[in-house]
């Protein structure tokens, strides 16, 4: 039985990268005692697979990873002894049964919500609903992403869906599929260039609010939570 966790990842861990918390959930695991299944050969493995890596120095409340069970006494009791395994900073959220026919939780991702505060509670985003405005009326939106090798002209508009304030904070809704994956910095980036403001990246405080998977097309998305199509067990 494959089963998908929601996590919070929070405080000093938030510094912690895609392939420590990997290597901190196995760990956890054992702890916890869950009957888990592992994978054969020489150097088996737990069968676990996450949602789309958060970058480091970011907090979130809607983290996934799928992990393959042998048996359980039910999401409660799953979720309570992976919960008393973590230290603070991570945050067991919901543990959902997934249908047999789910996809994992990293092919699952179209999508992510980034919330953007100023560290300072005096500071807000509040006066630039104007550049907000002004960012969704654009048809394009030309940022240079850099790979491993190279540079790159990429238009990434078409990949924010939406933008807004919110009490004080920048919200936003852009692509985190493999395929597309906009880093929450472009549109931050983008929003405060067009206010002509110019702010320290060590003063703003990103989270990732949800990812999302599409239930739809294309052309007509319709994004649902990745647990949405988990049941209660």
């Amino acid at each position: 039985m494959m089963v998908r966790v929601k996590f919070a990842k929070y405080g000093p861990l938030r510094f912690t990268g895609h392939l420590d918390v990997l290597r901190f959930f196995q760990k956890a695991i054992r702890r916890a005692g869950l009957d888990v299944v592992y994978t054969h050969g020489f150097n088996p493995h737990q069968v676990m697979s996450f949602a789309a890596p958060l970058g480091v120095g970011l907090c979130s409340v809607g983290e996934y990873m799928d992990v393959e069970i042998a048996s359980s006494d039910g999401a409660e009791d799953f979720k309570e002894r992976l919960q008393e395994a973590c230290p603070y900073g991570i945050d067991i959220l919901s543990v959902k049964m997934l249908p047999e026919k789910a996809g994992n939780a990293m092919a699952s991702v179209a999508a992510a919500t980034y919330a953007v505060a100023f560290k300072d509670p005096e500071k807000s985003f509040a006066g630039c609903q104007g550049a907000v405005d002004g960012l969704l009326s654009k048809k394009e939106l030309w940022i240079t992403k850099e790979t491993k090798r190279s540079t790159a002209e990429v238009d990434i508009r078409s990949g924010i869906y939406d933008c807004h304030i919110d009490d004080g904070a920048l919200v936003f809704m852009v692509d985190a599929s493999s395929g597309g994956n906009i880093r929450p910095e472009f549109v931050t980036d983008a929003v405060l260039s067009l206010a002509g403001l110019e702010v320290p990246k060590i003063e703003l405080q990103t989270v990732r609010m949800e990812t999302w998977m599409n239930t739809g097309t294309k052309e007509e998305p319709s994004f649902v939570p990745l647990d949405a199509i988990g049941e209660a067990f």
